[in-house]
């Protein structure tokens, strides 16, 4: 195969990325715009695992008990076996506002085979929220580390009035204060969206199914007709798991956001590697033929416009350095949302060569024994469902 050939498949596909897979480069799928909503306000209750949050649960609880919602609104936070105060740290930010009545503390039950920690912990937050004779219309399974603006919540229940959607989902903003973080942070959002178009998931006419763990609200019907937490128990990805599972119940919708954040803080390049090779592996079905694969991938994507941009020659060369500049394009409106130079765009190749390493470590850490490990954990050995990943 001649350079030029090559250098023309790869820019067939960023111009493929950029015109042919739901325009998710552009960073449309936003809550902006929302009405503030009116009439009637169901009732809704936060539920939040928690193991060792004790750094960032107290911000959460706090922004959750602010919120101006207008309707009946509780906080259970299921406390998963923590080694630290989460559990006190929780009830004294609930008691600092007066609000130590709308937080309900629960002390999580050992885990039981099959199921991985987060979702064990939240499905004994849903059975605890309707174990009531009047059950919430809504249900908002939320994350330990997330900070909520005052009217977060009154938006994200009139999205999902406003469409009937069942489930409404919002990426939380990631802290993107380091160094590290500035590096990595918006291409896991850029390549989240590459992999889950959300305009793609937001249609009820395709299959694509996609939610952001961090902030999801779900009609509680829903999820007990979708078989509830336990039809998911062992999917590390739960988030997109849970969300294939609710748009076979109805429509879907998942969007950015500036109004939810995410308080986790990301200080080194080690963290990253944490966080993606927690699940990288699961998303390839705990593959080797599939990683190998997605490693291929990525290198013609995004490393071979670069070697043709320095070592080809002539035609190759240009069309590689158009590949490049296409590339850059691409990362453009993410960059913006996290208000970062667009000089970040000409790294993305090299990003992308750091995150293969990553995903190539999830499989290692896997065959180790190791996978999905979080909070002293080790639970990608857990055989998913496949059909629960896709």
């Amino acid at each position: 195969m001649t350079n030029d050939l090559i250098a023309s498949m790869v820019l067939a596909i960023w111009l493929y990325l950029l015109a042919g897979r739901g325009g998710f480069w552009l960073a449309r799928q936003r809550d902006d715009g929302i009405p503030a909503g009116t009439g009637s306000w169901p009732a809704m209750t936060a539920i939040i695992p928690a193991r060792d949050e004790a750094e960032c649960v107290g911000e959460t609880v706090s922004s959750l008990l602010r919120q101006n919602y207008p309707g009946e609104f509780a906080v259970i936070l299921v406390d998963d076996q923590s080694r630290d105060a989460t559990a006190q740290v929780a009830r004294d930010a609930a008691a600092a506002l007066g609000a130590a009545d709308r937080l309900t503390v629960l002390s999580g039950q050992s885990l039981p085979g099959g199921w991985t920690g987060k979702l064990w912990a939240q499905h004994q937050g849903v059975e605890a929220a309707t174990a009531v004779p009047h059950p919430p219309t809504y249900l908002l399974l939320t994350d330990a580390d997330i900070a909520y603006a005052p009217g977060a919540l009154r938006r994200l229940v009139a999205r999902a009035q406003s469409g009937d959607l069942v489930l409404t989902s919002l990426m939380a903003k990631l802290r993107c204060e380091s160094q590290a973080e500035r590096m990595f942070i918006p291409a896991f959002i850029f390549f989240f969206q590459m992999l889950y178009p959300f305009s793609w998931a937001n249609d009820p006419r395709r299959g694509t199914a996609a939610a952001a763990g961090g902030c999801m609200l779900v009609r509680r019907d829903a999820l007990a007709q979708a078989g509830g937490m336990a039809a998911i128990r062992s999917a590390l990805i739960d988030d997109c798991a849970l969300a294939k599972a609710l748009k076979a119940q109805g429509p879907i919708w998942i969007g950015l956001t500036d109004n939810v954040r995410s308080t986790r803080a990301y200080p080194a390049i080690e963290d990253i590697r944490r966080m993606v090779s927690r699940t990288a592996y699961a998303q390839l079905r705990y593959s080797p033929l599939l990683l190998v694969g997605t490693v291929f991938g990525l290198a013609v994507t995004y490393l071979a416009p670069v070697a043709l941009a320095v070592f080809a020659g002539g035609l190759a060369r240009l069309l590689g350095i158009l590949a490049w500049l296409a590339m850059a394009l691409a990362f453009q409106p993410t960059l913006r949302f996290y208000r970062l130079s667009p000089l970040w765009g000409l790294a993305l190749p090299a990003i992308a060569a750091i995150y293969m390493a990553f995903t190539v470590d999830s499989a290692y850490q896997h065959a180790r024994g190791r996978g999905g490990m979080w909070k002293g954990r080790a639970q990608g050995n857990i055989q998913d469902n496949v059909s629960e990943l896709r």
